[in-house]
């Protein structure tokens, strides 16, 4: 009876040395390196051309997925003017943030920034909470972030 019991316990532990082996080799010749690049990888045609839809639907977005500061909403008589007198009020304390004023029936926003993370629109939030304490984070699309290119230092 123990021999049986041993021989399983065996089998086991070398079954278990063996799962922790590695099958993967890396590629150390030149010759390995060329058979990697003519693999024939088979996919359904369906994923190029959703791939492709996604390209141009984002194409078409003008924009990317970010967060902006939110100071101001309202959908009083005059709306509008207090939208604009705010607007103006924070182009003239933070000259170097966006401002945007929208309008979604029936509250005129003035939303500001152009994060592309949580925690950029949480700095940017200590950074304006003396002027604007009650400003929150609202995912919205932002703008492309500007590209620094060797014309663009001249």
């Amino acid at each position: 009876m123990k021999l049986p019991i041993v021989g399983i316990i065996f089998f086991l532990i070398q079954l278990s040395v063996n799962a922790q082996e590695t099958p993967y080799k890396p590629a150390k010749t030149s010759t390995e390196k060329s058979l990697l690049k003519e693999l024939d990888i088979q996919q359904d045609s369906r994923i190029d051309t959703l791939l492709n839809n996604h390209i141009e639907m984002n194409k078409r977005k003008e924009g990317t997925d970010g967060f902006r500061l939110e100071i101001f909403f309202s959908s009083g008589v005059r709306a509008r003017q207090e939208a604009m007198k705010v607007r103006t009020e924070f182009l003239r304390i933070y000259p170097d943030l966006p401002a945007y004023m929208t309008f979604q029936s029936p509250n005129f926003k003035i939303r500001v920034g152009d994060c592309r993370t949580k925690s950029q629109a949480l700095r940017m939030k200590e950074r304006i909470k003396k002027n604007y304490p009650n400003a929150f984070i609202v995912p919205d699309l932002i703008q492309f972030p500007k590209l620094y290119t060797a014309d663009s230092n001249k």
